[in-house]
């Protein structure tokens, strides 16, 4: 027989753990399933979150999950969700019914096409600017990205410092009038192709440009393409913004009912630990109330 659950959780990661911890407190019978293939697993420590900075983000999933564990209502499953069929009924190996459904998959990140780059990610490369620019205060950093949203991140990052290259590997867009703005915060723009990055293990030493060009950096921002992770959800015909993102209203609810979304599925913006677990405590208190009508 299929198991039943007020709510099954889809993602481990602060938000669904946010999620799924103020709803069992709320007495509700709650499984959460994750595939423990958390995007941040390369950081050695997050930031921001209070109480909890400089934490692993690894360790600080298995915090919440001993949390959620303590009580008797919470199941927790490794599993990878398949589908999603009309009923909420949930397929993940196993087959789980639920009166409600809150989505917390997250996003998946395709970085610029370099083969050191991954060496250095989590370490002294980094795609949230919120999270990691403190560290590097001062020190010669690199943004390197493809898109057309680099001199807003540029400037961003030139409030921890102005020794700043943005790196547009000839692909990524920045004006005229952009770039002036740039340079008057001190942030330069190179245009070349980006062949690599170079470091050892000490961390990032430069970046190297395809015409041989090697730029001292001791770190570095990327500027990922974000997709989230949905195709288990296709059945429900969730309703989705141009870019791809989740459409919620402002407590998480999606356009189908009984179905919530929370963490960075449902929009672009600072890729905190804090702000995701805040999303899934204010989606919990929205289908806590739901279920009571």
């Amino acid at each position: 027989m299929t198991e039943q659950f007020d709510v099954v959780v889809i993602g481990a990661g602060p938000a669904g753990l946010s999620a799924a911890l103020n709803l069992v407190r709320a007495r509700r019978k709650v499984l959460v399933l994750d595939s423990n293939r958390p995007r941040n697993a390369a950081t050695f420590a997050s930031h921001g979150f209070v109480t909890r900075d400089g934490i692993s983000p690894l360790e600080l999933r298995r915090l919440g999950r001993e949390e959620l564990e303590a009580y008797e209502g919470a199941t927790f499953a490794k599993a990878v969700v398949s589908a999603i069929e009309p009923g909420f009924v949930v397929t993940a190996g196993a087959s789980y019914q639920a009166s409600a459904v809150v989505i917390a998959t997250g996003l998946t990140e395709k970085f610029p096409a370099l083969p050191s780059l991954r060496t250095f990610y989590g370490t002294s490369i980094h795609s949230c600017v919120e999270c990691d620019a403190y560290e590097y205060a001062d020190a010669p950093i690199a943004l390197i990205g493809e898109t057309d949203d680099l001199a807003e991140r540029a400037l961003l990052i030139s409030q921890w410092s102005r020794d700043l290259i943005v790196f547009t590997n000839a692909v990524g867009r920045i004006t005229a009038d952009e770039e002036t703005r740039l340079a008057e915060r001190g942030v330069s723009v190179d245009r070349r192709a980006v062949a690599d990055v170079a470091g050892d293990r000490d961390g990032l030493s430069g970046i190297v440009l395809a015409d041989g060009d090697v730029i001292p950096r001791s770190a570095a921002f990327v500027r990922p393409m974000y997709s989230t992770n949905l195709g288990y959800a296709a059945s429900l015909g969730l309703a989705t913004t141009a870019e791809g993102w989740l459409e919620i209203d402002d407590s998480g609810r999606t356009s189908v009912p009984g179905v919530y979304a929370a963490g960075d599925s449902t929009a672009p913006g600072p890729q905190q630990l804090i702000v995701a677990a805040g999303a899934g405590a204010r989606v919990a208190s929205a289908v806590n109330r739901d279920l009571l009508a």
